[in-house]
């Protein structure tokens, strides 16, 4: 008798083990917006406010790392890493900028550290990591970027520093620009311009963020800045870990973040959101002919019910899909500020009517959608 209990037991034991490792080894063939995605341990993937890069035919996603409570509203972990070979499937590959013990540092446990971003240097073979961070105990106040630097792509990435950007620089003004279109910061004309020169001398604020690589390499920092009224872009120096003091404002005087950016036949395009706290609203997307502008407001990329609060989620990342050139990925997060880890991700394909950008929700879709 005992020895059949033993066997039940066992039995009983081995399926459960059988039932956890066949969780943890779900495969995905489609990407379903809103929903529970786990990784390869069968965990919700932790990578909140994230962006991908590429290297050598393996995606990296890299996120915000949240815990439960609203307490995973700061960084208690630090940056997330995850890597797949088609986007659907993800392996956890640990924390790749872990936040410090040590309270002196920018990146204290407890500090807000939000939106990082990785790009490649192909001239110093190093992977470059910015991120809006607010200094431990300052709530929004510091509005600073923070960059550190990796060898590989899944890290471990070593933290260099924070700071505000361009300080004591005046934006690029392409050639003709009338002065009356100019800052003064003598007499500033608005709310935004004010805001501008308050923080002239100490660098300009720098909030919701993005990095994007040109075609020639160049790489520029994007950034909410001026109490989030007006969007930054800057140059990156040629090694990609500071800024060269050569940048523009965008739609000055309304308030604008979660900004992504792309690239497609020789146009720029960015996707961004209002600033309504944790609720979600209308996105809105530019487009330029030039990196350096001028950047044209064209509405909201968005179609359908729930269009107006872009489906519940807010930008945070746009993808070119693999092997279809010309089609790209928009990635947005389901903020949870409640309960931080629950946050959900909303990936949908982008479509192109010409120049013009357009978002459709879907339940459930793959990559075949870009051949139809």
């Amino acid at each position: 008798m005992n020895k059949r209990i033993n066997f039940i037991l066992c039995f009983l034991t081995l399926s459960l083990l059988a039932c956890q490792l066949a969780s943890a080894q779900q495969k995905y063939a489609s990407f379903t917006p809103g929903k529970i995605w786990k990784d390869d341990k069968g965990v919700h993937i932790n990578a909140h406010g994230g962006g991908i890069v590429e290297h050598k035919g393996t995606y990296y996603w890299f996120g915000e790392h949240k815990i439960e409570g609203e307490k995973g509203n700061t960084a208690q972990v630090g940056v997330h890493c995850y890597s797949s070979k088609d986007l659907y499937n993800w392996k956890d590959e640990g924390i790749a900028l872990s936040v410090s013990d040590n309270l002196k540092s920018d990146i204290a446990r407890g500090c807000i550290l939000e939106r990082p971003k990785v790009v490649y240097n192909k001239k110093t073979k190093k992977f470059v990591m910015w991120f809006h961070l607010e200094l431990l105990g300052k709530s929004y106040e510091a509005a600073r970027s923070g960059v550190a630097v990796a060898d590989k792509p899944n890290g471990p990435y070593t933290f260099i520093k924070s700071y505000r950007p361009n300080a004591g620089k005046m934006q690029f003004y392409a050639k003709g620009t009338p002065e009356a279109e100019k800052v003064n910061c003598e007499n500033p004309a608005n709310k935004s311009d004010g805001f501008f020169c308050r923080d002239l001398p100490g660098g300009q604020m720098a909030r919701d963020m993005t990095v994007f690589v040109d075609d020639d390499g160049k790489a520029y920092h994007v950034f909410s800045s001026e109490e989030n009224f007006t969007l930054h872009l800057a140059e990156l120096s040629p090694d990609y870990l500071s800024h060269t003091g050569k940048f523009i404002r965008i739609y000055v005087g309304h308030q604008t973040e979660a900004p992504a950016l792309f690239k497609k036949n020789g146009t720029y395009y960015m996707v961004g959101s209002g600033c309504t706290g944790w609720a979600p609203n209308p996105a809105r997307w530019f487009k330029a002919s030039s990196i350096w502008g001028p950047w044209t407001y064209m509405g909201n990329p968005c179609q359908g019910p729930g269009a107006n609060i872009t489906y519940g989620g807010q930008s945070t990342h746009i993808l070119p899909a693999p092997g279809k050139k010309g089609d790209f990925i928009f990635m947005a997060d389901k903020w949870e500020p409640k309960n931080a880890i629950d946050g959900r991700y909303l990936w949908l394909p982008v479509k192109f009517e010409g120049d013009k950008l357009t978002i459709n929700w879907q339940d459930e879709w793959n990559l075949s959608t870009f051949s139809k």
